[in-house]
């Protein structure tokens, strides 16, 4: 449905030339928006997607076997899209020895983007609501080192941005003046708390996006910030017991789509284009998960088997495999340490794994290797190659 424009624009001078700023309405869209036919259909596809995953995660012998990895594809594709290089393998390699030769700088964002994510769910969990406050506190851990972190970590910008282009003469879009993010931003936070509202969580979920999006309320760390927005909004309203939607995946993948349907709801009200949209991908993005876990499960259990069938060194072994199954890339001495094996016991155990394939060698080194598990890694690279 097409209304319009869905905000005011405000002429001010930013750089000597004027500049037409656009200020979003308060959410929720007036008229409503349109939930039948097709649409309440693609809603109820989407909840019946995330009440599988929801189900299969318990599958696994410990869900945060599966969140330690998964957590960190979602960082990777996220900060792809915002241009970094880094891989998955850059990021756990980097995690797990900081081994010189990844992408420092990209490897830096994207493990920020860990701690951002990790922290507003921690928060959560010790009763810290939703709200600008703990937003700000996550974009100040998503801007705390490397690129970025020198405009504004955790504040509202104060000084006029913009989206394209090389100045806000020239942009694509520009967003509301500073004077104005306040504001919009408290009428977002009052749309997420909103007690009368009778809209699904997942239509609350992409609309407030879009607001963010708009808003664009830090000077850099936006687009970051505004994906991180989904999965503390689903995962605080309970929607998964495990936070394991992420939809950085479906947004790289169909990029011009994306910026195409935000750009559609500002210039023309059309918010059923892109519900249409973000339910598709979170069905998609759903049933994908669903499919890594069991793929999972799978390898799990046949590389346990391949080790039953082998006598040597079997305890030992068992417990290296138990490891990597937590951290896929790691060290011999992160292995000692999670799992209390001497060096030569634990040095015995990774050599039978080597030498069944399971694992290789990334560093090319003698001292300080760092392994991976590789079939775990394939399953979960999927679309994490750089753009």
């Amino acid at each position: 449905m097409k209304r319009s424009v869905t905000g005011r624009y405000e002429t001010s001078r930013v750089g000597g030339e004027t500049v037409r700023a656009f200020v979003p309405h308060p959410l929720p869209p007036v008229p409503p928006v349109v939930l039948s036919g097709g649409r309440q259909m693609l809603l109820e596809r989407a909840l019946v997607a995330l009440g599988r995953l929801d189900s299969i995660s318990m599958l696994l012998p410990d869900p945060h076997l599966f969140l330690y990895a998964y957590v960190r594809k979602e960082a990777v594709l996220s900060s792809q899209i915002e241009g970094t290089q880094s891989s998955l393998a850059d990021l756990l390699i980097f995690e797990a020895a900081e081994a010189p030769g990844v992408p420092l700088d990209d490897v830096v964002e994207v493990s920020n983007y860990v701690a951002a994510l990790e922290h507003g769910l921690t928060r959560f969990r010790e009763g810290f609501p939703l709200s600008n406050r703990l937003i700000r506190e996550i974009h100040a851990k998503l801007l705390s080192s490397g690129r970025g972190s020198h405009k504004q970590p955790g504040e509202f910008r104060r000084s006029q941005n913009w989206i394209g282009g090389t100045r806000p003469g020239n942009a694509h879009f520009v967003p509301p003046p500073p004077q104005d993010v306040d504001e919009c931003m408290s009428q977002l936070e009052r749309f997420l708390h909103d007690q009368d509202t009778d809209l699904p969580i997942l239509v609350r979920t992409a609309l407030a996006h879009v607001q963010f999006e708009t808003i664009h309320p830090f000077l850099d760390g936006n687009g970051r910030t505004g994906r991180l927005l989904f999965t503390l909004i689903l995962s605080n309203a309970g929607i998964l017991a495990q936070p394991l939607l992420y939809l950085s995946l479906y947004f790289k993948q169909n990029r011009a789509d994306y910026y195409r349907l935000l750009d559609q709801v500002r210039t023309d009200g059309d918010w059923e284009a892109w519900l249409d949209f973000f339910l598709e991908g979170v069905e998609t993005t759903a049933s994908g998960a669903v499919t890594t876990v069991q793929h999972l499960v799978q390898l799990f259990k046949e590389d346990s088997q391949r080790l039953s069938g082998s006598s040597r060194s079997l305890s030992s072994a068992l417990r290296v495999h138990a490891a990597l199954r937590e951290r896929p890339v790691t060290s011999l001495k992160e292995i000692c340490r999670r799992t209390g094996l001497s060096f030569p016991a634990a040095t015995t155990g990774m050599n039978l794994l080597l030498k069944l394939g399971m694992l290789r060698e990334v560093t090319g080194g003698k001292r300080n290797r760092v392994f991976a598990y590789d079939r775990y890694l394939d399953i979960l690279n999927e679309g994490t190659e750089p753009l």
